[in-house]
């Protein structure tokens, strides 16, 4: 009876514990975000950084630009995190988010095989590179999935005034990854970030063939999800994680991850 009475103590005693638990040592926000983030290794370096500052968990959810915010606009995330500004200022401007912060940039880049065979590396901007591969017809891999490296793709097309189709142009519909993984198996050109392209291990025949274009300069935002129209996004703790990756701390985590001794984002929050 005494060893019974003394496993209910115990046992209530471990439950008045976790219930005395700071709100924040229990707390989680949801974070939309793209496959480049994911895919680069960056999450794994900064969020358990974040938690041990403020006890708060991040999941995140990695899709493509498009569909994170879409993700956010149903109200199924507290936080975007994504790389398309004239889409993210359109979230914010239709009232689905709260406000737009700059937090950090890389840029993307023209991969390809090694031989070359549309002769990339001869051309002066990036869209003279899309319109050298289109005449060529050289196999390129594309993401096809409404994300922010394939809204610049898209841009880059229009600027070379070529629209993409046939055999030659490959539609993935997949992340940034398994795009790379396509365009190494086939090999094709592909469009990619530096971050992902750094850290990725199956480059094969794969190289970088064109780079340096201001217009592949990749900006990265993040958004409160707006807790006036999802009330029940967690505000407090999604605006902690924005706070947190703007200021010093949040800044200097990020210029910290480097792969193969390179750095993969740059800070750029005022």
């Amino acid at each position: 009876m005494h060893a019974t009475r003394r496993a209910l103590f115990g046992l209530a005693s471990s439950l008045a514990l976790l219930v005395a638990l700071p709100a924040s040592a229990q707390e989680f926000i949801t974070v939309a975000s793209t496959t480049s983030t994911a895919n680069s290794g960056l999450f794994d370096h900064i969020l358990p950084m974040f938690q041990e500052e403020t006890g708060i968990e991040v999941r995140v959810v990695a899709q493509g630009t498009g569909q994170a915010l879409e993700t956010g606009r149903r109200g199924d995330a507290d936080v975007v995190f994504v790389h398309a500004r004239a889409q993210e200022e359109q979230f914010v401007e239709e009232g689905y988010g709260v406000e737009r912060f700059d937090v950090m940039y890389n840029d993307f880049v023209i991969v390809g095989p090694g031989e070359d065979p549309a002769g990339v590396r001869e051309t002066d901007t990036a869209a003279d590179a899309m319109a050298a591969i289109a005449e060529a017809q050289a196999s390129f891999a594309s993401r096809g999935d409404d994300s922010g490296t394939h809204a610049a793709e898209k841009s880059l097309w229009a600027s070379a005034g070529v629209e993409p189709a046939g055999r030659w142009y490959l539609s993935t519909g997949s992340g940034m990854g398994a795009t790379l993984n396509t365009a190494a198996q086939v090999p094709a050109y592909a469009l990619t970030d530096r971050g992902t392209w750094l850290s990725f291990a199956n480059r094969g025949p794969l190289e970088i063939v064109s780079q340096g274009d201001q217009v592949l300069f990749n900006p990265y935002g993040v958004i409160l999800v707006s807790p006036e129209r999802h009330p029940h996004v967690k505000a407090q703790a999604g605006q902690a994680f924005i706070d947190w990756l703007v200021s010093n701390a949040g800044q200097a985590a990020i210029a910290s991850y480097h792969v193969g001794g390179e750095q993969l984002f740059f800070p750029s929050a005022q």
